[in-house]
């Protein structure tokens, strides 16, 4: 596979998250690196956060293993741990099935990046650590629950 020219990617803004969770992630932008390279066995996206933006709402995945390199600026990993401050080069580690919900946040002035990794599973289920909120994922298409199995109808 020849070398990707990240130049000619266009970055992906948005999110499947519902409403008004979907605002917490303004500010997110991606290159999908991995459906570039017409990889389809793991994602590989790197992932730009400006100030004050959020990687995503504290989730754990139970079928998806997920790996995180800060490339650019610094972030802090919030985890079930607390929180951790983390630069280029540094790296953390999601082991799927482990309920330890995580998310990357740019507190700084500038913006940051970091490259995700991670499984692609035919069926994956993402749980937020904080919220009312599940999503089941199968063939690329979303499907909002509450913790206790019901259909998502909004905030309760």
């Amino acid at each position: 596979m020849p070398k990707l020219d990240l130049s000619t990617l266009t970055r992906r803004t948005g999110t499947i998250y519902p409403p008004p969770y979907d605002a917490e992630v303004a500010g997110r932008s991606s290159l999908r690196l991995g459906d570039a390279g017409g990889l389809t066995q793991f994602g590989v996206n790197l992932v730009f956060l400006e100030p004050g933006a959020k990687s995503s709402i504290r989730h754990w995945h139970r079928h998806e293993d997920e790996f995180v390199m800060v490339t650019q600026g610094t972030l802090i990993l919030h985890d079930d741990a607390g929180e951790t401050v983390m630069l280029p080069g540094d790296c953390a580690a999601f082991k799927a099935g482990v309920p330890d919900g995580h998310c990357l946040v740019n507190r700084s002035d500038a913006t940051a990046a970091f490259l995700v990794v991670g499984t692609k599973a035919p069926r994956e289920t993402a749980t937020y650590s904080d919220i009312d909120l599940v999503v089941e994922m199968e063939e690329g298409k979303p499907r909002f629950t509450y913790k206790d199995g019901s259909a998502w109808t909004g905030v309760r």
